[in-house]
């Protein structure tokens, strides 16, 4: 199958951007990328797709402005440097959008926003009302008070769980490398680069080298941990250069640069349907299967709280808490059984049923965050 036939259902996608693919060899960000960055997220738009952006950079740029000649270790100037490039950086990507008749707005996180209910569930409802009101999403994290991040994170990481609990279809990673080699080029001068990769194995991950510039903290490893975020959540993933013409739009639609790590294409589709089908029921749960329903993972009947509608077997239902919509899923039971699982433990189900069924009331790949 062509890399086009592979994306050709392409509907929402990340862009993550990082801090050398900004500088383009230069001391300070490069406003021609960020205009060209603009303008293929335009075209892509025009063409029906929902583009989100991912921006590291902030630390750099703040740096840069303090006038600080290296790259220090020291946790503080990484923090005020972040606070400081963190709305130079944000002003700078408004202005270029601006000039395209486009709005941006900034989302500040750190890794462990996903991890509280309420503050995922909000998230996500912000991230959906800017897309329906046409406003481009920026996220970067928030550097200027998560010390963790900072001495461990990156922002790979970060885009692949935006780009899987947005239900993204597409990430792209903008990088200082054209894509995965099968040895390190700046090593090999023979080194081939890799086009596709289906299966991330231990042959992939040998492969791996690390970040070639200063100024970034993610290396190729944390880009094929970021390629298996994605792929658990259906979500296909491609690492570019950003030196490549029209780098964001030629990945998107199917041009053959960089590596794509493709997703289960089953997977994908059946995520599509379950996102548009219409919801024969409700299910009501608590915050511990909250949790587990974020982290997609399968939902238990043990943190079923109602079942509400009549619904048979393998039709989808809405799954609420709090009265708040968090996800959909194809239901492992009717309603009838649902109702007399629910809040149970599987060691009890049998006793409830009268027979030996389905410890989970939805698996875990029939589940869509929403």
């Amino acid at each position: 199958m062509s890399r086009k036939q592979l994306l050709g259902n392409v509907d929402r996608v990340v862009i993550k951007i990082g801090t050398t693919s900004l500088m383009q060899g230069r001391k300070t960000i490069s406003i021609d990328f960020m205009d060209s960055v603009a303008e293929q997220v335009k075209a892509l738009r025009e063409e029906g797709k929902e583009v989100l952006i991912v921006t590291s950079g902030a630390i750099g740029v703040g740096l840069r402005a303090m006038k600080v000649q290296a790259n220090p270790n020291d946790i503080p100037i990484r923090q005020a440097a972040a606070s400081v490039g963190q709305s130079i950086l944000m002003q700078r990507w408004s202005d270029s959008f601006q000039r395209q008749g486009m709005l941006v707005g900034q989302v500040l996180m750190s890794l462990d926003t996903y991890s509280d209910r309420d503050s995922a569930i909000n998230l996500n409802n912000t991230i959906n009302s800017l897309l329906e009101n046409g406003v481009v999403p920026i996220f970067n994290e928030n550097d200027a008070v998560c010390i963790t991040e900072i001495k461990f994170g990156d922002n790979d990481t970060l885009s692949a769980i935006v780009a899987s609990r947005t239900d993204a279809d597409l990430l792209v990673i903008l990088s200082d490398v054209k894509g995965l080699y099968d040895s390190d080029p700046t090593k090999n001068p023979d080194a081939k680069l890799v086009p596709e990769v289906r299966n991330l194995d231990q042959s992939v991950r040998a492969m791996a080298g690390d970040s070639s510039t200063g100024l970034g903290t993610g290396g190729m490893r944390t880009k094929l941990d970021a390629a298996e975020i994605c792929k658990d959540a259906g979500c296909s993933m491609i690492i570019a250069s950003s030196k490549e013409q029209d780098a964001v739009y030629r990945a998107v639609t199917g041009d053959d640069i960089g590596t794509i790590f493709v997703s289960d294409n089953e997977i994908t589709k059946k995520r599509r349907w379950i996102k548009s089908a219409h919801a024969s029921g409700t299910l009501t749960i608590d915050t511990g299967a909250v949790k587990a329903v974020l982290d997609h993972k399968s939902l238990l009947p043990v943190g079923i709280r109602s079942v509400e509608g009549s619904f048979d077997k393998g039709e989808v239902v809405d799954i609420v808490c709090d009265g708040q919509r968090i996800a959909k899923g194809i239901a492992n039971y009717g309603s009838k059984d649902m109702s007399a699982i629910a809040g149970k433990h599987s060691a009890d189900l049998e006793a409830a049923l009268g027979r030996k069924d389905h410890k989970e009331a939805i698996l875990a790949e029939n589940l869509v965050v929403l």
